[in-house]
C-alpha cells in the first residue's frame, strides 16, 4: 500500500486531466485503475462498487454493504480521505449516483474494463449525460512511472530473475511441460509473488507459439524450451521476464538464429531515450531480424507497458509515433518462430530515463544450455 498523500496527489492530478480532456466526473470499478487511484483491490462482484470521482466536487466510493467492512480496511491501510457509501441489497446504486452527481455533469468517463451490464446500468439512469472511456484521463498518469512505482517493478523482476536462476532443477527430459510449469508456479510464490500470472513452458515445435499454454508435451533431449513467466507482487505490480533454454545441444539453425535475436534485443535496450518513437524502437529489432532473414517469423509486437497490469501503456509497435519519457517501463521481447520446428523468444522490462533505458532483469540472456 502506497502512502495516503501519494495517493491522494493521484486524485489531484486525476482531476486536473479531466478538466483538461472535457471530463465531468470518473466512474472507476473494481479492477487497476480503482487501485491506483485509492488502494483498494476490491472484489469484482455482479453487485456495483464504483469510485465517482467529479472533476470539482468531492469524491466518494459507493459499495455493497457487505463490502463495506473490506472498503474500510483497505482505506486505512493509506488509502485516501474518502466518503464510503453502502447500499443495501434492495436498493439501486447507479440510481443512487445519478442523484449524487451535480447538474452540471455532462461528461462521464468509464473505466475501461467496466463490465458490459454496469456500463448499460448507467446509461439508462443517466440518460442524458455522454459517455466515454476513462482511459482518456488514466492513461496519462499511469503511463509514466513514480520513483516509487519504479522501485516496486525492480523488486518484481528480481523476484522473477530468481526463478529463472532456477530452472535448471525443473526443466530436463522426460518430463512434461505440465509437471515444470507446476514447479516454476510454485518458485513464482516462493519468490515473493502473490500470485504466478502465467507460466509459458513451450519445448520443441511448441516454442514456435508465441502464447502457448503449457501441455503434456514430454521434453526430449535436443529441445529448446521458451520460458515466459511473470506473477503480481504483494504491493500489485507484476513482473514479465522470458528466456530461452536448451536441452543440450541445440539445432545449428536454431543457434544461429538466436544470436540474431540476441543482438536485436540488446540493441533496441541500448536505443532506449527519451523521445524516441516506439514505431521507431520497434523497427530496430525487426529491421536486424529480417535482415538476417528471419523477418516473416517475428510476428508481434516488441513490447507492452507494464505496471499494476502486465500489459498496459505504452506500447512499442509498428505504427505508434508515441515518444518515450522517462518514467516509461515496457517489455523489449523480440521473438523468432519457424512454425513446426522451434522458437526463442528473449524478454526484459525496462525504464526509460533521462539519458537512456536502466534494465531491470538481470539474468543471462545467453542461450542456456541445460
Amino acid at each position: 500500500m502506497w502512502e495516503t498523500a501519494a495517493v491522494e496527489s493521484r486524485l489531484d492530478r486525476a482531476r486536473a486531466a479531466m478538466g483538461a480532456a472535457g471530463v465531468d466526473v470518473l466512474l472507476v470499478s473494481p479492477g487497476t485503475d480503482l487501485r491506483y487511484l485509492t488502494g483498494y483491490d476490491a472484489l469484482p462482484l455482479e453487485r456495483l462498487t464504483c469510485l465517482v470521482l467529479p472533476v470539482a466536487d468531492e469524491p466518494f466510493l459507493v459499495v455493497p454493504r457487505l463490502e463495506l467492512p473490506a472498503a474500510q480496511a483497505a482505506l486505512a491501510e493509506g488509502g485516501p480521505e474518502l466518503e464510503l457509501v453502502a447500499y443495501e441489497e434492495t436498493d439501486d446504486p447507479y440510481a443512487l449516483v445519478a442523484r449524487r452527481l451535480p447538474p452540471t455533469v455532462r461528461v462521464a468517463g468509464l473505466d475501461d474494463h467496466m463490465w458490459a451490464a454496469k456500463v448499460l446500468a448507467f446509461r439508462a439512469a443517466m440518460a442524458t449525460v455522454e459517455q466515454t472511456l476513462a482511459g482518456r484521463v488514466l492513461r496519462e498518469l499511469r503511463v509514466r512511472k513514480s520513483p516509487e512505482e519504479v522501485d516496486a517493478l525492480r523488486r518484481a523482476a528480481s523476484a522473477i530473475d530468481d526463478v529463472h536462476a532456477q530452472m535448471h532443477q525443473w526443466l530436463r527430459p522426460g518430463r512434461t511441460e505440465r509437471a515444470v510449469a507446476a514447479d516454476i508456479r510454485d518458485a513464482i510464490v516462493a519468490a515473493g509473488h502473490t500470485t504466478a500470472e502465467f507460466v509459458i513452458v513451450a519445448s520443441g515445435p511448441n516454442a514456435a507459439s508465441p502464447h502457448h499454454e503449457a501441455s503434456d508435451r514430454v521434453i526430449q533431449p535436443g529441445d529448446v524450451v521458451v520460458v515466459d513467466i511473470g506473477g503480481r507482487m504483494p504491493d500489485g505490480y507484476c513482473s514479465d521476464s522470458t528466456r530461452t533454454y536448451a536441452i543440450g545441444e541445440p539445432p545449428a539453425e536454431f543457434a544461429s538464429y538466436y544470436e540474431v535475436l540476441r543482438s536485436a534485443q540488446a540493441a533496441q535496450v541500448a536505443a532506449v531515450r527519451p523521445g524516441l518513437p516506439a514505431a521507431q524502437l520497434d523497427a530496430i529489432g525487426r529491421d536486424m531480424i529480417a535482415a538476417a532473414g528471419y523477418g516473416e517469423y517475428f510476428v508481434h509486437r516488441t513490447g507492452h507497458g507494464i505496471g499494476l497490469d502486465v500489459h498496459e501503456e505504452p506500447y512499442i509497435v509498428a505504427g505508434s509515433d508515441l515518444a518515450l519519457e522517462p518514467g516509461m517501463a515496457f517489455s523489449i521481447e523480440p521473438g523468432i518462430y519457424l512454425p513446426g520446428r522451434h522458437g526463442a523468444r528473449i524478454e526484459d522490462i525496462v525504464v526509460c530515463t533521462v539519458d537512456g533505458a536502466e534494465r531491470l532483469n538481470r539474468t543471462d540472456r545467453s542461450l542456456v544450455v541445460l
